[in-house]
């Protein structure tokens, strides 16, 4: 199966996909929701990468490299916003989206 060797990686697109629809989610609910718009956006944008990223790698896809080095910098400008609030729900998304980019990054290289 082509998707082998990118398990670990998949599994944390996968998972940060996850936590970035549940902060999106969870920001909307917050009581200025305006000052969490970045984040929102961020959060989208983050939880499609990922979920491309897997897709591709899932397929073994021609161009896995550049779609995990794209998911990589996506993740890292979202972990980096969510870092910013103190809500638990951004905390843990920015936690994910560190662990995506560190995954996503190796693959990069090593594809």
């Amino acid at each position: 199966m082509p998707h082998q060797p990118f398990n670990a990686c998949m599994e944390a697109c996968n998972a940060c996909a996850v936590a970035c629809n549940h902060c999106a989610t969870a920001c909307l609910h917050e009581s200025e929701v305006a000052k969490m718009a970045k984040c929102i956006a961020l959060d989208i944008d983050c939880a499609q990468t990922c979920a491309l990223a897997a897709a591709a790698m899932a397929r073994g896809g021609v161009h896995v490299k550049a779609i995990c080095a794209l998911c990589a910098d996506v993740c890292e400008s979202c972990g980096h916003e969510c870092g910013k609030h103190d809500a638990a729900h951004c905390q843990q998304c920015a936690k994910a989206c560190q662990r995506c980019a560190q995954e996503c990054r190796e693959m990069a290289v090593a594809t």
